[in-house]
C-alpha cells in the first residue's frame, strides 16, 4: 500500500523543552492507526505539525503521490489538500440542525460567488444522508445540534469532518466523556471511515484502542518507542515502564 504521509527526522523545541525528537513515521493510503503515550509524549504536537499549527526546527513533512512538502504550507492550504482534525472538544453550530451543520461542510466550492449561488441539490441531499447514516444520526437530522448528547456531538463532527472527503482524519481522543455504548460506536464510526482514507486517533483508552484493532504507535519524549499490534507494543517491556506502568487516566 503507498504512502500518504510521511514524517521524517522531525524535531521542534519549546522554550528549551524537546517535544518533537528526530520523529519518524509512515502512514498509508487507507489504514487505522492508534498513536498511543504518556502526558508529554509529543501526541498533541505531531498532530499540530501535520496540520502547520507548528513549523518543525528540522525535518520533513511529505505527503501524498506528489511529495508534496506541508511545511510550506499554511494551515488552509493544508485542509484544502484533504487534511481534516477533530480535537477533543466537539466543535459544531450548536443552533442548526444536524442536517445544516453537515450541509455547510460538504465540499463544495468555497469562492464567493459559489457560497452565494449554492442550491440544495440531490447529490448533495444523498451524500448528507449517507454521511448521518455512517455516523449514527439519520433519526437526528432535523434536531438542533445543541440538543444532542457529547457522544451525538462527537459523531456529528466527525461526519462533518468526512462531508470534507478527507484522505488523512487525525481524530483527538474521541472516547473521552463517551458512554461504554457510544465508545463502541465510535470505534465502528472510525473502522468504516478507515476503509476509504487514513484515520489516525490519538488515545489514553485502552480498551478503546483494543476494539480499534489496528496498528499502534507508542509515542515517548516526542519519538517512536514501538509500533505494532497492541499485544506486540504493551508486552515491550520500555513501553511498560514509560506508559503503562503508571496511571495515564
Amino acid at each position: 500500500m503507498s504512502t500518504l504521509l510521511e514524517v521524517s527526522g522531525v524535531s521542534v523545541t519549546f522554550d528549551g523543552f524537546r517535544a518533537i525528537n528526530n520523529l519518524s513515521v509512515q502512514f498509508a493510503e487507507a489504514e487505522l492507526r492508534a498513536i498511543i503515550g504518556p502526558n508529554g509524549a509529543g501526541k498533541t504536537t505531531f498532530m499540530d505539525i501535520v496540520t502547520g499549527k507548528t513549523k518543525p526546527d528540522e525535518g520533513r513533512v511529505i505527503w501524498g503521490e506528489k511529495n508534496l512538502s506541508l511545511l510550506g504550507m499554511s494551515e488552509s492550504e493544508i485542509a484544502l489538500q484533504g487534511i481534516g482534525r477533530k480535537f477533543q472538544k466537539p466543535t459544531v453550530f450548536e443552533d442548526q440542525t444536524v442536517r445544516q451543520n453537515l450541509a455547510m461542510a460538504l465540499k463544495n466550492p468555497r469562492s464567493p460567488l459559489a457560497v452565494l449561488l449554492h442550491k440544495k441539490t440531490k447529490s448533495n441531499a444523498e451524500r448528507i444522508e449517507a454521511i448521518a447514516e455512517q455516523i449514527g444520526l439519520t433519526d437526528s437530522l432535523t434536531r438542533i445540534a445543541g440538543e444532542l448528547s457529547h457522544g451525538q456531538k462527537q459523531w456529528l463532527e466527525i461526519g462533518m469532518l468526512l462531508a470534507q472527503d478527507p484522505r488523512l482524519l487525525l481524530v483527538d481522543e474521541p472516547a473521552a466523556g463517551m458512554t461504554v455504548e457510544e465508545r463502541e460506536k465510535t470505534t465502528d464510526i472510525l473502522r468504516e471511515a478507515a476503509k476509504t482514507r487514513a484515520v489516525v486517533v490519538v488515545e489514553h483508552d485502552m480498551e478503546f484502542v483494543r476494539r480499534l484493532d489496528c496498528k499502534v504507535t507508542v509515542l515517548h519524549e516526542g519519538s517512536v518507542l514501538a509500533e505494532g499490534s497492541l499485544d506486540h507494543v504493551t508486552s515491550n517491556q520500555r513501553v511498560i515502564d514509560v506508559y503503562l506502568g503508571r496511571s495515564h487516566a
